[in-house]
């Protein structure tokens, strides 16, 4: 059987669409999986060996030089290899109207996508046109758990194992890089899109002199993100700013952590689903979506409106230390 997933975005949400692959395989053990998947992605999507083929979609890039021959080209080659395997199931598990169209454009004898969209999610109607079946969720799903129902209600499953999200165990070879260091560290996913969604920064700076002298270790993703990590940096004792990070590194720093802190993003929830130690914070986001719920080593705390003080998150690091 050939199955084909269309999740193309964001980090977070790619991440949680990952332990449908583990779904399948238990089920279908010689079931072949693809993803399309943006190409920023690939890289993590690529961790999973459960992945048989990976299809980058370079739509963020492409859009900037659609006049360029060798960009229309680029596009055209995308999409002869999108059709170049007839799929038994075409999974959408997005919902927008351009993963639908990829749905679409993909051979595919069962193409399946959700009915309906969660609570605060994106969703768009319009994607159904694009569908054989359209499968109904209740609109309080977890994030992980969206896309294991869909599959398996089409492949007449029950998806009520722990999530598993196929990502291996960090080689005792693999060597570290210079910006790492060699002591176990903490790291403070401090940065976000969204600035209601961030913690206070006084917050972090008396975390991180309550974990001294353990060393922590702050990346960030834009030129504000790294002004405020030199404003942490300057108050907490052993904090290091890291140089800006590419995708395969900032997933390495997550998956390598002794301790991991962040707010409700991408890089949070690759460290939780590593299963390392981590505390998410959750100031202006809904709980219920997103938390880690499948290991005893993920903390949860704070809810949309209700951030959590720093002496109930030093608590729950110090647990898991």
């Amino acid at each position: 059987m050939n199955i084909l997933l269309v999740r193309v975005s964001s980090m977070g949400d790619v991440l949680h669409n990952m332990p449908i692959v583990a779904d399948i395989k238990r089920h279908f053990p010689d079931a072949n999986v693809d993803w399309v998947v943006e190409e920023g992605y690939v890289s993590l999507v690529r961790l999973n060996p459960m992945v048989r083929k990976i299809l980058p979609w370079g739509l963020r890039r492409w859009r900037k030089s659609l006049g360029k021959k060798e960009t229309r080209a680029e596009i055209s080659a995308f999409f002869r290899d999108l059709r170049a395997v007839e799929y038994d199931y075409v999974f959408d598990t997005q919902g927008l109207l351009k993963t639908g169209i990829l749905m679409g454009a993909a051979r595919g004898k069962h193409k399946i996508g959700m009915a309906n969209g969660t609570e605060g999610s994106g969703y768009e109607g319009l994607s159904r046109i694009f569908h054989s079946r359209s499968i109904p969720i209740e609109r309080r799903t977890h994030a992980v758990a969206r896309g294991r129902v869909i599959v398996a209600e089409a492949l007449g499953f029950r998806a009520d194992t722990p999530a598993d999200f196929g990502l291996p165990e960090i080689p005792a070879s693999e060597p570290r890089p210079e910006w790492m260091g060699e002591a176990p560290y903490a790291v403070f996913f401090h940065g976000t899109a969204r600035d209601a969604k961030k913690w206070a920064a006084a917050s972090w700076i008396e975390l991180g002199r309550a974990l001294a002298p353990m060393p922590v270790l702050l990346p960030w993703g834009s030129l504000k993100e790294k002004a405020e990590a030199e404003a942490l940096a300057a108050a907490i004792p052993n904090a290091r700013v890291l140089p800006k990070l590419p995708m395969a590194d900032a997933v390495m720093l997550a998956r390598r952590a002794a301790l991991a802190v962040g707010v409700d993003t991408g890089l949070t929830h690759i460290a939780a689903a590593f299963s390392r130690p981590v505390v998410e914070i959750y100031t202006d986001s809904p709980r219920w979506k997103t938390e880690g719920n499948w290991s005893p080593r993920i903390v949860n705390l704070g809810d949309a409106g209700s951030p959590p003080g720093v002496a109930e998150v030093l608590a729950a690091a110090k647990s898991l230390l």
